[in-house]
């Protein structure tokens, strides 16, 4: 009979232990310290590495409910110079000339001002622009690739600086989708705007692929402009 409990004992000691080792081990949060880490050395590693590119970028302006016709359209050229910043050259443009004048070619102007030797860094999501802290959750599943996710604000006010969402690789920190509300409007008259974008891993950095941003307002009404980005060409330290 004492033979008989103390293998009955063995036995549940036994499929307790088989049952533990089967188990999946509890989620660990990843330490958000040196994901920000991976983060800022991903833009490091662009900005030394990247000496130049150029890509076709498709420009529509939609207004009111209606995102399937747009008002003004505008496909451009763009070279970038690290070092000098952007150029842009129109291949061609439709619409209502006064959104082509008052809306696109304001745009353009702001992003070459924006991306002049200066200025550029000031907008690289980076933990010495923004006050980053991760998304508890640990490892997402976003445009089929696994990530984190910070919200992020930034530690200045500007039109092009985002209070949201990054969500960034785990393997290398490169960027997969920004989501957010600029920190600053850009005008007086505008409203608050919803700025969104995407981006592709090219030759082992972030690139950006498609692009939104919708206001409204009481002057304006409802705006959405829309930006996809294509055929890029890379000049890098490696020649890939």
């Amino acid at each position: 009979m004492n033979h008989r409990r103390s293998g009955t004992a063995r036995t549940v000691v036994i499929i307790g232990i088989l049952m533990l080792l089967r188990a999946p081990a509890p989620t660990q949060q990843p330490n958000s310290a040196a994901v920000i880490r991976s983060v800022d050395a991903a833009v490091a590693s662009r900005s030394e590495n990247v000496l130049g590119f150029t890509d076709v970028e498709h420009l529509a302006v939609y207004r009111g409910s209606d995102e399937t016709q747009p008002a003004a359209e505008m496909t451009v050229l763009d070279t970038y110079k690290r070092g000098v910043g952007k150029e842009f050259t129109v291949i061609s443009q439709s619409g209502s000339a006064i959104l082509l004048r008052f809306g696109l070619n304001p745009f353009l102007d702001s992003d070459h001002t924006i991306n002049q030797p200066g200025n550029v860094e000031k907008s690289w999501f980076t933990s010495a622009n923004y006050l980053m802290t991760l998304k508890a959750g640990g490892v997402q599943k976003l445009d089929g690739r696994d990530c984190f996710a910070l919200d992020i604000k930034p530690k200045a006010q500007a039109p092009n600086l985002i209070i949201g969402t990054i969500w960034v690789d785990t393997h290398d920190g490169t960027l997969i989708k920004v989501d957010g509300v600029a920190s600053k409007n850009p005008s007086p008259w505008s409203g608050t705007t919803h700025m969104m974008r995407q981006y592709s891993n090219i030759n082992g950095y972030s690139m950006a692929m498609h692009a939104r941003a919708e206001s409204e307002s009481a002057f304006f009404g409802r705006t959405v402009v829309t930006i996809d980005y294509s055929d890029y060409k890379l000049v890098t330290k490696t020649g890939r």
